[in-house]
């Protein structure tokens, strides 16, 4: 089973940005590794990956679980059916939708949700597959055609008030929440209408930091734009901050939809004929500005977050001092390294990347000397709270020696407490 997250705590803040499958043709195993770390160090768990029709699409959904799998932290992975692009109108066009999620079903980087598979799309409200109501049409398509274990949170775009008959759907993701209505600033009135609605079902809500797109009629013919102005981005994710205890899931919209000028990652892949107004324009500072946001939503704290926080790097920081040659080996959860030293005094450091407890361990001619397992000693990367205070801890000497003294500093500005320790380490 894929990672998995519980409804007790609304999903644990779950935040992910939309990434649009369609414009990676050219994506390598590289190209997604790059975006993957990129996203997480900007405090994003994953990736929506809207899939369309294109016969090549599957295949890059692959790389990118490929990737993820192979990237040293904890990234999830969901998909989002774009059914502006896939066909739905009789029952076989499902057959497609149900491969995609049974392939991943068992991959460990799979989205799961109160123990169920993740899945989206982008509309999907006129899908019947062969039957004469949407609804039924979607029940036939997924659950009744045997994947009862799905947590499906499409973005229809409906009236909150029927969402009481959307009986095929286990939420609701608000796609236009993420922008005004009209010329006004943005409010959480229309999350509310949903909330209301879904009946304790699970709720998405939509951030985005702009929004224009400008195609002619020889192409996708649409040329407008969403209100902008007042501190968008921030604006918007104050108000998911202040109601995240009714927000299941939070979705950037969106990493690379250079089409719609939202795009917050780097400029890859297909630019989707919008070159006339995104060449130039890269807008990764977004993900600057918004780094802090997701670390509220995942640990509010009333106090905020500390001034000068990003200083921290995620790192477990060490120094050893060794009267005679040995090895130190420093472990957090899966990450070790074994350094082989000479005497005197060595600085080491151990990157932290997921929640884990600090141990370290001194061996000489094959012989473990000491080792250090400190109770409390956790790096995590849910904290409730920000705390980057110092833990410190001792080892009890095995002979007199001069001290040996770690101190790890833990995740940056959103992550758990500071911590510190002290070893004693025999000569």
């Amino acid at each position: 089973m894929g990672h998995d997250v519980t409804v007790a705590d609304e999903f644990a803040g779950v935040v992910v940005a939309h990434f649009i499958v369609g414009n990676t043709y050219d994506y390598t195993n590289e190209t997604w590794m790059n975006d993957i770390n990129i996203a997480s160090s900007s405090n994003i768990d994953g990736f929506a990956l809207n899939v369309g029709a294109d016969p090549w699409q599957p295949s890059r959904v692959q790389d990118a679980y490929d990737a993820a799998a192979s990237f040293v932290g904890d990234f999830k992975l969901f998909i989002s059916f774009d059914m502006t692009s896939l066909p739905c109108s009789e029952s076989n066009d499902a057959i497609l939708l149900r491969s995609y999620i049974t392939n991943y079903t068992s991959h460990p980087n799979q989205l799961y949700v109160d123990g169920k598979q993740m899945v989206s799309t982008f509309s999907g409200e006129n899908c019947t597959f062969g039957t004469t109501d949407f609804n039924q049409g979607w029940m036939n398509a997924l659950k009744d055609g045997g994947l009862l274990d799905l947590s499906f949170i499409p973005a229809f775009f409906i009236p909150p008030a029927t969402l009481p008959n959307v009986t095929v759907a286990d939420g609701a993701f608000n796609w236009n929440a993420a922008w005004p209505e009209g010329d006004s600033d943005i409010t959480f009135n229309s999350d509310s209408e949903y909330i209301a609605n879904l009946g304790g079902r699970a709720y998405m809500a939509s951030v985005s930091p702009w929004f224009f797109t400008h195609y002619g009629s020889n192409s996708y013919d649409k040329n407008f734009i969403y209100r902008g102005d007042d501190w968008l981005i921030a604006e918007r994710w104050e108000l998911l901050v202040q109601n995240m205890a009714d927000i299941s899931v939070v979705q950037i919209i969106s990493w690379n939809d250079y089409g719609e000028s939202h795009y917050v990652g780097p400029m890859e892949g297909s630019l989707a004929g919008s070159q006339a107004w995104t060449d130039g324009f890269d807008h990764q500072e977004w993900l600057t500005l918004m780094r802090l946001y997701p670390a509220m939503a995942e640990a509010p704290d009333p106090v905020g977050v500390p001034m000068n926080a990003a200083y921290t790097q995620d790192y477990l920081w060490a120094m050893a001092f060794l009267a005679t040659p040995g090895n130190v080996v420093l472990t957090c959860g899966s990450t070790t390294e074994t350094w082989q030293l000479s005497s005197g005094v060595s600085k080491l450091k151990l990157p932290l990347s997921s929640s884990c407890s600090v141990q370290a361990s001194i061996s000489k001619d094959g012989v473990t000397t000491l080792k250090l397992n400190p109770p409390g000693f956790d790096f995590s990367t849910n904290p409730p709270s920000y705390n980057f205070n110092a833990f410190v801890a001792g080892s009890s000497p095995l002979i007199s020696t001069p001290p040996t003294s770690e101190k790890v500093i833990n995740e940056q500005e959103t992550r758990d407490d500071n911590a510190g320790a002290k070893a004693r380490i025999p000569g």
